[in-house]
């Protein structure tokens, strides 16, 4: 599993809220769900996101994310200043107005996807033209519209599907350094076996061989591609780890320890205080 498959396997909208807010010009609605990621998907008609006073526009083909917790602004003109009325993606209404979103909101509470929040833009809005994801629009009014068997399911399943693509297409257009990297022949199969098995009690020459480089070239290489040395880089990647896995019922500091590749649990609680801020114990706590 690569960097870029950690980030996105645990972003899931189980029990997600769903939306449909159908709006007639003038209009001018807040979002409020306070939520870590919010898609936004026009199913018909377009407007404009006003997010931290910067306007966006987004019409029917395209997708928006809005990364959180802070409201933002769904509208019709984007000078307006009246008509705002609170919502959230719970608030639903029949399709007789000129314009229908979908607007699905995550509330992310695990230790991984923080790392992709970090490297997303506040908003970022995106052309759906791949055709794994156009399909979805009808179905997903349908099921929005319907009362199924199963539907929270079907509708957290294709929430997921569609805000994978949508990322996956702006990490395509717009890669951080380290998704860059991954195609690097030197750096690559380093941050593969990183990711795989975050640990093996790693070194520099073990990381080099992997590459077939000697240890200096690839600890140049990794640093001038990644943009910090490969040692940081595991350290970070096994502390986010081990947040995820001391979030999990009955984890024991001793067990997490040797799941990411530290000998003992002190060695680790010292790591992951310098790291995360807090002690394991503490992390536990308030996770």
């Amino acid at each position: 599993m690569d960097p870029f498959d950690d980030l996105l396997r645990s972003v899931r909208a189980e029990g997600a809220l769903f939306g449909r807010p159908v709006l007639t010009a003038p209009y001018a609605v807040r979002f409020t769900d306070a939520s870590a990621l919010t898609l936004v998907v026009p199913l018909r008609g377009a407007g404009w996101l006003v997010v931290d006073g910067e306007s966006h526009h987004v019409g029917v083909g395209e997708a928006a994310i809005v990364r959180g917790p802070e409201p933002f602004v769904f509208t019709d003109d984007p000078a307006r200043q009246s008509v705002v009325v609170d919502v959230c993606c719970a608030a639903a209404g029949e399709p007789t107005g000129e314009t229908v979103l979908l607007a699905g909101a995550y509330g992310i509470d695990r230790a991984v996807p923080p790392r992709l929040l970090r490297v997303l833009p506040r908003v970022l809005v995106l052309p759906d033209d791949g055709p794994d994801c156009a399909p979805l629009r009808g179905y997903l009014e349908a099921q929005l519209a319907g009362d199924h068997p199963g539907r929270q399911i079907v509708l957290d399943r294709m929430l997921d599907w569609l805000l994978v693509c949508t990322l996956r297409t702006w990490f395509d257009r717009e890669a951080p350094s380290w998704y860059r990297a991954l195609t690097d022949d030197v750096v690559g199969p380093v941050l593969q076996a990183m990711h795989e098995s975050p640990g093996t009690p790693w070194t520099l020459a073990s990381l080099a061989a992997r590459s077939g480089v000697s240890r200096t070239t690839m600890a140049k290489r990794f640093a001038e591609v990644v943009g910090e040395p490969p040692l940081s880089y595991l350290t970070d990647w096994r502390m986010t780890v081990a947040a995820d896995l001391l979030a999990r019922p009955g984890a024991t500091v001793a067990a997490v320890a040797k799941r990411v590749g530290y000998a003992d649990a002190f060695g680790f609680s010292s790591a992951f205080k310098r790291v995360r801020g807090l002690s394991p114990s503490e992390y536990t706590r308030s996770a």
